[in-house]
């Protein structure tokens, strides 16, 4: 299988890179800021709640989650929110561990819940976001793109790790064996938007056209918040 995956997305150059300084006032690794891309939205992490008869969740880490396991129900960051009476996500921050702080006192004890992995969207959502962004460009599932990954998440600060493949095959980068996240920038060939993943954060960035992110916000089965605030 990994061989398979690296087949589907062969090395690049890493001068496809390159363009990626523009969307950023310092070195084109974050990705906050996407100038001529007039609108984003967050793509919020899978957050499970463990049921009474749950076993231990299957996920030891907090960077590529799958689904915990039986038992386990999706819990809404909305459904949370007014639960705890907290917002969705806090004025002034980014989606990731300042969110939900009424949660301690709220008694929601370790392994109750289990949080969204951290820079790396699971695999449910991962996919779902995968899937919506190929029915919603012009090639579909054959738009070429091209995933990087920030040296943070490839532990290699010596080299760019950059890829190139079909969106349809997107959702087997999830299981690129050689970084245990998922990809930090996803972009088509055109450039017409692009997903930012930032190491430190429970959510992913999507930049792109208004219709884009409209539609992104309306899909039924993927959180998407549009924050009010820019950096």
């Amino acid at each position: 299988m990994p061989d398979d995956i690296l087949a589907l997305w062969p090395l690049a150059s890493p001068t496809e890179t390159d363009w990626l300084a523009e969307l950023t006032q310092d070195d084109g690794l974050t990705g906050y800021e996407a100038p001529g891309r007039p609108d984003a939205a967050w793509v919020l992490g899978g957050m499970y709640e463990r049921g009474a008869n749950a076993a231990d969740s299957v996920n030891h880490s907090q960077s590529r989650d799958e689904h915990p396991g039986p038992g386990w129900e999706r819990l809404r960051w909305a459904d949370l929110a007014v639960r705890l009476g907290d917002p969705v996500v806090p004025q002034g921050i980014y989606p990731g561990h300042g969110c939900f702080p009424s949660a301690k006192e709220a008694g929601l004890c370790a392994g109750s819940v289990e949080w969204p992995a951290e820079g790396s969207l699971d695999r449910p959502t991962w996919n779902q976001l995968v899937r919506f962004l190929a029915a919603n460009s012009p090639r579909g599932a054959d738009t070429p793109c091209t995933a990087y990954y920030s040296p943070m998440a490839a532990w290699d600060f010596d080299r760019k790790h950059v890829r190139s493949g079909r969106l349809g095959d997107a959702q087997a980068l999830f299981d690129n064996p050689d970084i245990w996240y998922t990809p930090s920038n996803l972009w088509p060939e055109d450039r017409s938007w692009i997903v930012y993943t930032d190491y430190d954060l429970w959510a992913t960035k999507v930049s792109g056209p208004e219709r884009l992110i409209e539609a992104l916000l309306r899909d039924p089965e993927i959180e998407a918040v549009r924050l009010p605030w820019t950096t």
